[in-house]
């Protein structure tokens, strides 16, 4: 991540929405001092700031990304292709981020709402997503380990190659999800929605999948371990409809 680049883009940005550190600071309820950190490149903003900040200037968040081509015309290029493209409600659609390679430990993602995050190739470390929008959030080659999820949309969210241990998925929606080729070890996915969910090539080993619903799950060449599971009502069948295709179990059981 390069600051000064982060920097010289949230400057440039504000210099066109002609507002002075002062009154933009205000709007983030911070100090002016720390928009000038900003700006001469000593700090950085964290993600719920940053993307408070996207908003305000009226910008894409990857406007912020090393990805991104800073010329002069950045932001009169970027107003005209989204209009074209979107009209005049594309300030109301989802933000798109891209949060790729990146090491993130102990942030609070909590309550983010309407983002549509990529992580590709990141380390994720005790981090916090309670509460969030992470529907059709695409996860990639990516390490997880002892994050909070907890009560988080996950619905057709893509999770492919990637580690997760430790985390906790309590009471999450993972609707249509897919999981590819991925390790989930230790998880807590109780009270979980799997209704559609796809699981190919991935080794669920000692979860907990208590009172979660696995209506319709297609699992394939996958294996399963060490789980536990059970329906949350006797007189629904929460597990209906499950295919299995070419997959172990070991030490598994379900029960009502």
């Amino acid at each position: 991540m390069d600051i000064n680049m982060i920097g010289n883009q949230i400057a440039k940005a504000r210099k066109k929405m002609n507002i002075t550190q002062s009154q933009l600071a205000e709007q983030l309820f911070i100090s002016a001092q720390a928009v000038g950190k900003w700006e001469r490149g000593e700090s950085v903003p964290d993600i719920i700031t940053m993307n408070k900040l996207a908003e305000i200037l009226e910008v894409d968040l990857n406007y912020f990304s090393e990805k991104f081509n800073s010329n002069e015309n950045d932001l009169d290029l970027l107003d005209k292709n989204i209009q074209t493209e979107f009209g005049d409600s594309a300030k109301s659609s989802k933000l798109n981020w891209d949060m790729s390679k990146g090491n993130w430990v102990d942030a609070d993602f909590s309550g983010l709402k309407e983002l549509n995050s990529k992580f590709g190739s990141s380390n994720l470390l005790r981090c916090k997503f309670i509460g969030s929008d992470l529907a059709e959030l695409l996860l990639k080659s990516n390490n997880v380990d002892s994050c909070d999820f907890t009560d988080s949309d996950l619905s057709k969210c893509k999770i492919m190659s990637s580690n997760l241990s430790k985390n906790i998925f309590m009471n999450c929606n993972f609707k249509e999800a897919e999981f590819i080729k991925t390790n989930l070890e230790k998880c807590d996915f109780s009270g979980v929605a799997f209704n559609g969910a796809l699981f190919e090539k991935t080794f669920i080993y000692a979860c907990n999948l208590n009172d979660a619903d696995l209506t319709s799950v297609l699992v394939k060449f996958g294996g399963l371990s060490g789980i536990a599971g059970k329906s949350v009502d006797p007189e629904i069948n929460t597990i209906s409809n499950v295919v299995w295709n070419r997959c172990s179990f070991r030490d598994t059981y379900f029960s009502d």
